[in-house]
């Protein structure tokens, strides 16, 4: 007997790669867990005739032969195939677009950093010449959307485009998928999100704006991703976290959402029993004691050892930085810019920066009637700026919000450099030096 199956809490990816995969192995019988997206599910119940399947339970786990498992590397994360973990004799074929570490060990293993699964198999029934139906293609580019936002999220890669491209010329239904992706926001998801802004707090952690809050439900509750999502973008947080309590039923679920690739949220997400993607991911607690404060120390824990990965501010700035001070002349400010070819300097006194003079001031300068005012007649006092251990990305939203083509980058008080938008677009299209 051979069987196919996938993680917990199944997602549009893990099911397409379920079904996707019963087309490449045909004798194999895909087994899929109890516990499903809500979407998922909703798919399921219209679709059980075309996609057809059985639960753990209902199979004979001691016949099996060989265990096909897509999209988790992680036996924990499987429903009933765990009594197979020490078996000898079971051939495990592996499919997965997840690199870390791995705790399933298969004879066969098709791994690739991809933005999804269902791109994995879509690629490889393109290279068989398999036919698919345009339900199939659909149900296959709905995985693929759904673990790369629409092809947006920066784990997305060509191959990812080239599959979603191949299920489209298979006829997948862009309107179907638009359907079953859309997230469920009704008066329960409304209710929790008011409850998690009135109790709302945020804190500095590796130098970035995180928000961990602790909120009791009761029943079934879905859509909390959707409502963590709201949650980070109204409090503009770099990461948000929500551990949801229900005390009844004896379980706290944990959900994460990041803007930045050096919060990975899948990664934290791992460490604490669950799993994800380095921009979401959550993790189930059941019969765990209902201490959320040793949760949330355990959350820091995990975001404190976040290694910060690739590039950051303190790679591409520009230093030393060429500054004048609030007595400096407007036509002697002028002259720096034009013969240094700056947009915009930092005002510095005793040491601090107290301002930031630009090119658009300079036109309020030219309308003033005296003769050469001084540069705090005209420098703006807010001034925005950024940690040195700071994303690139970070800077480039701070100054697509405030508006602004430059940042001052602060370390214990003093200027030690500067990012300039140009820097920030160098970077996005690769032209940094060698």
């Amino acid at each position: 007997m051979e069987v196919i199956v996938t993680h917990k809490n199944t997602d549009f990816d893990a099911l397409a790669s379920v079904f996707a995969a019963s087309l490449i192995y045909p004798d194999a019988a895909p087994v899929l867990p109890t516990s499903q997206n809500p979407n998922v599910r909703q798919f399921l119940s219209i679709h059980k005739d075309l996609f057809p399947w059985s639960r753990p339970g209902d199979t004979a786990w001691g016949r099996v032969k060989k265990l096909i498992v897509v999209d988790t590397n992680d036996w924990n994360r499987l429903e009933g195939a765990q009594v197979l973990r020490d078996s000898p004799d079971i051939e495990i074929h592996l499919w997965d677009h997840h690199l870390n570490p791995a705790t399933i060990e298969a004879q066969w293993e098709h791994c690739m950093a991809v933005g999804a699964a269902a791109t994995l198999f879509a690629r490889r029934l393109e290279e068989e010449g398999t036919k698919i139906s345009p339900i199939q293609a659909t149900l296959f580019l709905a995985g693929i959307y759904e673990d790369t936002g629409n092809l947006s999220f920066p784990s997305t890669t060509a191959v990812d485009a080239q599959a979603a491209a191949f299920l489209l010329r298979r006829k997948a239904d862009l309107d179907v998928i638009n359907t079953f992706l859309r997230p469920a926001y009704g008066p329960k998801q409304k209710d929790v999100l008011f409850k998690m802004l009135q109790n709302a707090e945020r804190t500095k952690l590796n130098g970035y704006t995180v928000s961990i809050n602790t909120c009791s439900i009761s029943g079934h509750t879905s859509g909390l991703a959707i409502v963590v999502e709201m949650y980070r973008d109204i409090l503009n947080l770099d990461a948000a976290f929500g551990i949801f309590m229900n005390e009844k039923q004896g379980r706290t679920i944990i959900v994460g959402r990041s803007a930045l690739e050096n919060i990975n949220i899948g990664s934290i997400m791992r460490a604490m029993g669950g799993g994800g993607h380095p921009g979401a991911g959550s993790a189930l607690l059941k019969n765990h004691p209902q201490d959320p404060d040793r949760i949330r120390a355990q959350l820091i824990d995990r975001i404190k050892g976040t290694r910060h990965s690739g590039a950051q501010i303190g790679d591409i700035m520009s230093f030393p930085v060429l500054t004048v001070s609030p007595r400096t002349p407007m036509t002697e400010a002028a002259h720096i810019l034009r013969e240094k070819g700056c947009t915009g300097l930092p005002v510095v006194e005793g040491g601090k920066v107290v301002g930031i003079i630009s090119r658009r001031d300079f036109r309020k300068f030219r309308k003033n009637t005296r003769k050469d005012p001084p540069v705090k007649a005209f420098m703006s006092t807010n001034v925005t700026f950024i940690e040195p251990g700071q994303s690139i990305t970070k800077a480039a939203r701070l100054m697509v919000k405030k508006d602004i083509g430059r940042l001052p980058v602060i370390e214990d008080e003093k200027l030690i450099g500067i990012i300039t938008r140009s820097d920030a677009m160098r970077y996005y299209y690769d032209l940094l030096p060698d």
